[in-house]
Order: structure tokens, then sequence, then C-alpha cells
């Protein structure tokens, strides 16, 4: 696939042929190293900048979006664009960011939506294994972490596609993800005996 927008918190840029490997090394150049801000990039080759524009308002046409940066970013308006310029799936790479409203209108509209609580739990995960290193007082590889990281994805992705199957729900990774996550924790109150139904 091809990457053709970026967003942040003062604008977005897009394109809509795609980025080159070039622009996308200058894009997270940007972000990650100088930490500066789109609006840099505005005479980018093929680019358009759009200031004060969330790239959910542009009504871009895309198979895939990945909503990566703030809470409620995306609204009922950028998920009526999402669907209208064809996106099939949406996976929160942020914590919340469509709005409940916004959640409802993919729901109804795209092949598979990933809540973040699923998507987004790379980093969680990351910091758990770390901290089992350091408690252990292990060292573990890149590669190594990147293994174990990947199985508790899969297994993510696995719990809430099967808790969602389990009950009726196909493809509801949302439901799926709360209604594990709901389980768990009832299991385990019932173990301890806190529960007695």
């Amino acid at each position: 696939g091809i990457v053709c927008s970026f967003s942040d918190s003062t604008g977005s840029i897009t394109n809509e042929t795609g980025f080159t490997r070039a622009q996308l090394t200058e894009v997270c150049d940007l972000k990650n190293v100088k930490r500066g801000r789109l609006s840099e990039l505005s005479g980018m080759s093929g680019a358009k900048y759009h200031a004060g524009k969330s790239v959910w308002q542009l009504g871009l046409n895309c198979d895939i979006a990945l909503p990566c940066a703030t809470q409620n970013e995306i609204t009922v308006e950028g998920a009526r664009n999402l669907v209208q310029g064809g996106c099939w799936c949406v996976a929160e790479g942020a914590n919340m960011p469509t709005t409940n409203e916004a959640v409802d209108v993919l729901k109804s509209k795209v092949d598979i939506y990933i809540p973040a609580k699923a998507a987004n739990a790379g980093g969680v995960a990351t910091s758990a294994l770390e901290m089992a290193q350091n408690s252990a007082r292990l060292f573990w590889t890149a590669e190594e972490v990147d293994e174990k990281l990947k199985g508790i994805m899969n297994n993510i992705f696995a719990t809430a596609y099967s808790t969602a199957q389990e009950f009726d729900r196909p493809w509801d990774l949302q439901f799926g993800a709360n209604a594990a996550g709901f389980l768990k924790v009832y299991k385990a109150y019932k173990a301890m005996g806190y529960l007695k139904f």
C-alpha cells in the first residue's frame, strides 16, 4: 500500500499518489528527530499542506485509515468522509481517537474497525515486557522483544475475534475486546470467591 496523508495539531499534508520512501523518511525525521511541524514540509514535491485542517475533514480516498494522534480526532463528519472515500478498514493507533458517534458510523459502514484497546495495545504490552525484564534482571534482544510482542498482539486479535464470534457478533472487534476483558475480570473475581454467581 501507499501512505497518502499525515496530520499533526497544526494541519495535514497529503499526496494522493502516495509519498515516496525518501519523503516518508523526511517526515519521520521531521517528527521524530527535529520535533517539527508538518507545515515545514509545505513545499514538498507532489504534496499539499492543509493549514488547520484534520486529514479526516478533507474527504480523501483511502483504503485504510490509522488515526494515531489524539482523542476524538475522528468525528461523525470525518467518519462519513472516510466511508465516502472508500475506506474499508480503520485501526486506531491512539487512545480513543474516534468519537462514540463516529465509531457507530464506522462499525456500520466499514468492513473492519479495530478499536484502540486492540490495535494500540503494543505500547502497553512492550512496557509490561520491559517491567518483566527488569524485575527478573534479564536482557532480551530487540528480536526477542518483537517476537514476544507479536505473540501478544496475535493473542489480542484472536481473543477479540473469537469472543465476538462466540456472542454472534462477527468482526465486531470492539465488542469482542470489551467482552473478553469483562469475562477475564469476572472469572478472576469468581475464582477468588468474590462472586457467587
